[in-house]
C-alpha cells in the first residue's frame, strides 16, 4: 500500500496554540524599549516559530520572507498590516485574536500605532532564511536590501 502524503499543519492554527500558552515558550516574553522584539520560540523539519513584541511606535520596514510561507496571529494588543494595493500601501487593522495567512510572495509592513503594547506569534515554512527589504516609490517595489539569516537577525 502506498504511504499516505504528509499533512502539513496549518500554520495559523500552530500561532493560536503557542499564542494561547506563553508560559510555554523557552524564552520569556519581553518589551525593548529601543527596537522590537522577537525570538525564536521553536523549529522543526516543516516549520518555525516566532514571538514578536511591539511597544507604541515599533513596527518592520516593508519587507517579504524570502520565499517562505507563513501565518501571524495578534495575542495582544493591537497591530497594523499595511499591503501593497494598486501601487500603495494599504492597512489592515488586527487586533488581539485575529491573524492572517500568506503566500511566499507576501510583502507587507507590520506596526504598532496604538498606545498599548502587542504581541504576535509569527509561524514560517519553511524556516526564514532571508527576506527582501523593499521601498515603495512611484507605486513600484524597490529591492533596498536583502537580509540573511544568522547575520541580519
Amino acid at each position: 500500500m502506498p504511504a499516505l502524503p504528509a499533512i502539513e499543519p496549518d500554520l495559523l492554527t500552530v500561532a493560536r496554540r503557542w499564542a494561547a500558552d506563553p508560559a510555554s515558550w523557552p524564552v520569556p516574553l519581553r518589551f525593548d524599549p529601543t527596537s522590537r522584539w522577537y525570538a525564536r520560540l521553536a523549529a522543526d523539519d516543516d516549520h518555525e516559530v516566532w514571538a514578536l513584541s511591539w511597544l507604541p511606535g515599533q513596527g518592520t520596514d516593508l519587507h517579504d520572507h524570502g520565499g517562505s510561507s507563513g501565518a501571524f496571529l495578534v495575542a495582544s494588543g493591537v497591530l497594523t498590516e499595511e499591503t501593497v494595493s494598486g501601487g500603495r500601501l494599504r492597512p489592515h487593522l488586527l487586533a488581539a485574536g485575529s491573524g492572517r495567512r500568506f503566500g511566499s510572495r507576501h510583502v507587507h509592513v507590520v506596526t504598532n500605532r496604538h498606545a498599548e503594547p502587542a504581541v504576535s506569534v509569527h509561524v514560517y515554512r519553511p524556516a526564514l532564511r532571508r527576506m527582501t527589504r523593499y521601498q515603495l516609490t512611484g507605486g513600484r517595489l524597490l529591492v533596498a536590501e536583502v537580509a540573511e539569516a544568522g547575520v541580519a537577525w
